[in-house]
This record gives C-alpha cells, structure tokens and sequence, in this order.
C-alpha cells in the first residue's frame, strides 16, 4: 500500500503540468474515494464499474492500476450468433446503432428521445426558439416591454440598463444652431425663450457648451452697443442652467486666441472683449482670478490689451457699480427719464462746445431713433428759455445737420414742435416773451429747410385782451343798462 500511495502522490504532481482545460475535470473525477485518480477512457466506450483491487492485500494485480470491464455488443449484434456481421463494417453498424437516439426498447415507434430535446447537440423541442433561455440586451430586435415583471440578470446578478444614446453635434452644427437663435434674440430679448431652446439641445451640445458665449460675443461685436448689453445679461441668465463658469473661461480663452482675426472686422475688439470680461466678474460669472491667471502668459499686443481695460474698469472707484452701464444707454432698455436726462445733457455740452459731430455720434450712441423728438423738443425750450441769438443760431445748424444727415426725420420733428405748440401756455408764464421767440425761431427754420409749411402753419399766436374799445382814444367805456 506505500507503494500505491507513492505513486498516486506522483502522478498528483503532474497535474499542474497538464494542460488548463483539464483541471475541471480533475476536480469532478477526483475526491476523497477515489484518492484523485484520472479516469481514461476511449471515445467509443461508455461509463463501466471498475473493478476494485483485493481486500486480501495480494500482489497478483498491478497496484493502482486501473481496470475496466470489456463491452461487449448488444444481443441483437452478438458475434456467436449465426448470420451475426463480421468485419470492419460491423463496427460502424454497432457504432451507429449506438449513437441512435431513438429509444432502445422495443415499445417505442421510432421517436427521438424526448421529443429532440435530449442532450447536447439536438435542436430541441418545436417551439423552444420562442422562448430562448438567455435575451441579448445589444441585440437590435431587443424589446424591453415584452419582459415587464421579469428581472434581466446579467453575468453579475444586476438588472440590464438600457441609455439612450444621443449623438453630440459637432462645432459647425452647433453653430448653425445658436446663430438663428441668437440673432431672433436680438430682435426681441426673450432671455427665456433662449434658455429654453438651449435646455432642448443640451444634451446633443455635450462638451461644446463653451461655444454658447463664444458665438453671442462674437456676434455682438458686429452688433450695436445695445445688443452687447443683451449679450450680457444673457450670459449673466444662462450661468449655472446651460453653462459654467469653465464654460465662459474656456470662450474668452478661445476669443483672447482669435483678436488677430476679430480685429479686422471689429477694430476695436480688444476694448469691446475687456468690457465683456469685466461685465462678467462684476456679474459673478467668473472670479476675479481669471485675469491674475494670464499675468506673464500672454505675448500677444491684442490680448495684453483686452485684458489691461478689463483690469482697469474693475480697479476704478466704484467699478463694479458702473460696469452696469459698461455700454453705455441701451435703447428700449433703459427708462424714459434716463434718456431724457442724457438728451438734455448732450444739448448742454454742444451748447458749449459747438462740435456737430461729437454731438451726433452722441445721439446714435443713445439708439433711440422713435426717441429724437424729444432732442427736437428739447431743443426748442432751451432756445425760448435762453432767449439769446447765439442759441439760436446753434440749435438750428445742429437740427439742420441732423435733418441733412437723415439722422432726424421729418415725423419727429413735426412731432417735437407739436409738442412745444401744446405747452406754450405754460411756458410763456415762466418767459413772458416764449410766443415772439418761437415765432422768429420757427421762421429761421423755415428758411433752414428743417421744417415746412404746415409746421409754421400750426405755429399759435398770443391773443390780444381788449380792455377798451379802439375807436373811443383810449378811455373806459361805461356801460350802462339805463
């Protein structure tokens, strides 16, 4: 028996040697009864008792050796049979006739076992494709609805999840996307109506959020002053819903890149791209640490340039409180008394200076356009209230210029001196004179060219008290019933 046991422990060693695929095996055929002994045994031959060596200890049998009963033939194919098949084709008959799968007994009908369900390699029973024992989730027929209140197990005992797969639109397609909705932006300045279109696309937007504040900066630097304005308080709206601060970061990043190209379309770009910068800290949209950050690492002219006016507007006294108006007056934004304010102020400073031009810059920057009869207004009650020619002949070379240059139509400057015409009973209660003065100013227009007839035609006319009567000298008249 030692020497049994030591051959069985060298044999043992030898597993690992083996091939990987036959290690299952080797646990499935070795325990603790059989002491691990590998089971050979030929293609054609089924699974036999092997015989056990003698209790008796004896010698005669190799130790550990294994032995096998012969098979012998069925009793349909006996050789000692007369007319039983000899040769090499009786062993394919007795092969095949093995391999049938029909039933053995003789009460069958010649059926496959188990309908053709029985065993590996068989199709199975009619039907068994309907209902497949595992489901693909990748293939594309896969339905989900069909396995309500079955649970989906996968290799690791979880439930199968399906994504919805959205494809990420590409940089031109998304600039074809924010174009229209920017310029319809500018039409009507619906910030909500923006924030929802981009909601609606932002999952196909995916990293290329940073090219919503990139397209409506650019955009607006071909726009008017206003339309930057709206620019900004669209970014300052969309911050923390459609884009982040590393969003905004990454667009001024790409706008700093691009100055060199920005700058022959929009000469002042450098100037417009600081205020952006500086309206977006004082708007909380990015930190103040966006700028430190370029110190030393920026070469360009241009971007050294951006960002200097940028650290300048929020270093002067009381920035962050003047950035509000960082555009200046925006047109149907700001409120009428405002722009009252600032007509009257550009008046002022013409009146001093007497330059047309910085006068009529001025004005376009207000872009107020439905707005100009109030300068026309304005105009006409400085003239009667300075009651100087000098003021005079000032204001009429400016509204000669402005009506010259089509910056005033003639709608608003019929609607301007209508305006006077309704009030000058008021306003000869504080200048006795306001009628003579209109008269002769409204008279110096006319011949200007700024105004026409109809307009001198509506001109009013102080009335005349008549005390006594002309043809009495001068005396009271008593009257009398009697």
């Amino acid at each position: 028996m030692m020497e049994v046991e030591n051959r069985i422990e060298t044999f043992g060693g030898q597993v690992d040697d083996l091939p990987d695929e036959l290690r299952d095996r080797r646990r499935i055929s070795g325990g603790s009864g059989d002491n691990g002994v590998i089971l050979e045994e030929d293609e054609d031959s089924r699974d036999g008792d092997i015989e056990k060596p003698p209790a008796d200890g004896s010698t005669s049998a190799v130790a550990g050796r294994v032995i096998k009963k012969a098979k012998r033939p069925l009793k349909a194919c006996s050789f000692s049979e007369p007319g039983a098949p000899t040769g090499p084709s009786a062993q394919l008959n007795i092969r095949s006739s093995k391999n049938l799968r029909r039933s053995r007994n003789a009460m069958g009908r010649g059926l496959p076992k188990k309908g053709g369900a029985g065993g590996k390699g068989t199709w199975g029973k009619l039907g068994d494709e309907m209902d497949l024992p595992w489901v693909d989730p990748n293939d594309p027929n896969y339905d989900s609805a069909g396995e309500e209140g079955e649970k989906a197990v996968s290799k690791a005992g979880k439930n199968i999840k399906l994504n919805t797969l959205v494809p990420e639109m590409s940089e031109e397609d998304v600039k074809k996307a924010v174009e229209p909705l920017m310029l319809e932006y500018f039409e009507n300045g619906d910030t909500e109506e923006v924030l929802f279109s981009l909601e609606e696309m932002l999952l196909n937007i995916g990293t290329r959020r940073w090219m919503v504040p990139y397209l409506a900066i650019e955009m607006s630097m071909d726009h008017k002053p206003s339309h930057r304005e709206m620019t900004s308080q669209l970014i300052s709206e969309l911050y923390q819903k459609v884009i982040s601060q590393r969003d905004i970061g990454k667009a001024f990043d790409f706008l700093l890149r691009q100055l060199t190209d920005l700058i022959l379309d929009t000469p002042d770009a450098p100037t417009v791209l600081g205020n952006f910068m500086a309206r977006c800290i004082a708007d909380d949209c990015i930190p103040p640490k966006f700028l430190q950050s370029y110190k030393g690492n920026v070469s360009e002219s241009e971007a050294v340039k951006a960002l200097s006016r940028a650290e300048m507007l929020l270093n002067m006294k009381h920035g962050l409180v003047r950035l509000d108006n960082v555009w200046g007056v925006g047109g149907g934004i700001r409120p009428v008394k405002y722009l009252v304010k600032k007509i009257v102020l550009l008046l002022k400073e013409y009146l001093c200076s007497c330059d047309i031009e910085e006068a009529t810059r001025c004005l376009k920057d207000l872009e107020v356009p439905h707005f100009h009869h109030e300068l026309v207004y304005e105009a006409l009650v400085m003239v009667i209230e300075s009651s100087h020619e000098k003021t005079e002949e000032a204001m009429c070379k400016l509204l000669q210029s402005l009506f010259r240059s089509f910056v005033i139509t003639i709608e608003q400057v019929r609607a301007g001196f209508q305006r006077v015409y309704d009030q000058m009973v008021d306003i000869s209660i504080d200048v006795p004179q306001a009628y003579l003065i209109l008269e002769r100013w409204v008279l110096r227009c006319r011949q200007a060219g700024i105004i026409n007839d109809d307009i001198v035609k509506k001109m009013p006319s102080r009335g005349r008290k008549r005390f006594v009567s002309e043809g009495d000298g001068g005396l009271i008249k008593d009257s009398s019933f009697w």
